[in-house]
């Protein structure tokens, strides 16, 4: 992200009041990682895949925290089983933040495919999501994430892309 999307993003993650944050750095979203690992506010686990990083963001909950998943949007296909395992049948919620690599503007031919899957994927987990392309929605929508997905008992995610992550264009 952006230096001043990632600062916005950790304040939606202050704000919404999650104390506990687990996921796979990307290259869109390190240097959020990197913040909430730093930042006093929050228990940091990255994990070894994204499944793993949801699973443990569920026992957080469990464990009376509030928790938030970082990962690639990629990172949906690779935990769609645990999603499903774990919050269709039990009810967790997790607040999940995903870079949207393949939106419009995508400059990677590999990217173009995390696009093509990520909202039928959410869509197919009962997952509503909001996709935020411009860096003054970005802690608000991470906090109306987190108020679903505990009024629900379910994920809700937030899409990550446009100025958030392009200046002037050109991909950082």
């Amino acid at each position: 992200m952006l230096p001043h999307a990632a600062d916005e993003a950790i304040r939606g993650l202050e704000e919404a009041g999650i104390n506990f944050v687990s996921g796979l750095p990307d290259g869109w979203q390190r240097n959020v990682h990197e913040l909430v690992e730093q930042n006093d506010t929050f228990r940091y686990a990255p994990a070894c895949n994204e499944g793993v990083a949801f699973s443990m963001c569920a026992g957080a909950w469990l464990g009376g925290m509030k928790s938030a998943l970082i990962m690639e949007n990629s990172g949906i296909r690779v935990a769609a089983e645990y999603i499903a395992r774990i919050s269709l049948g039990t009810g967790v919620p997790v607040t999940m933040i995903c870079s949207y690599r393949g939106d419009v503007g995508e400059t990677e031919h590999w990217g173009v495919p995390h696009g093509i899957v990520a909202e039928p994927l959410l869509q197919a987990l009962r997952i509503k999501f909001v996709v935020v392309r411009r860096v003054e929605e970005l802690a608000q929508a991470i906090k109306r994430a987190k108020l679903l997905s505990e009024a629900q008992l379910h994920p809700a995610a937030v899409l990550v892309s446009g100025d958030c992550v392009w200046d002037d264009g050109a991909q950082k």
